[in-house]
């Protein structure tokens, strides 16, 4: 069994494990996942991280690197990803 490809479940596992992961069937070229820690909004915009009342806590989300050289977050998967087994890592 080949451990370096897999279906969506594989790559979300690896996403939260800090991998960046990518479809070998995407049209794009350099296009690939990663998680963004929540935290690391609140770094970002100079707050804290919820503790304080009426300051918004913010929720992991996963960005995508895109064909475009741009980066898109909150992410989310279409049908066609959620079932392709095609899912690697970036090595």
């Amino acid at each position: 069994m080949d451990l370096t490809i897999g279906d969506f479940g594989w790559a979300w596992h690896r996403l939260k494990e800090g991998e960046r992961v990518f479809r070998s069937g995407w049209n794009g070229k350099g296009m690939f996942l990663y998680l963004v820690n929540g935290n690391d909004f609140s770094t970002a915009f100079r707050y804290g991280y919820g503790e304080y009342a009426g300051e918004p806590r913010f929720e992991d989300s996963i960005a995508i690197k895109t064909a475009q050289n741009t980066i898109s977050v909150g992410w989310k998967p279409t049908n066609l990803d959620m079932f392709a087994n095609d899912w690697e890592v970036v090595e």
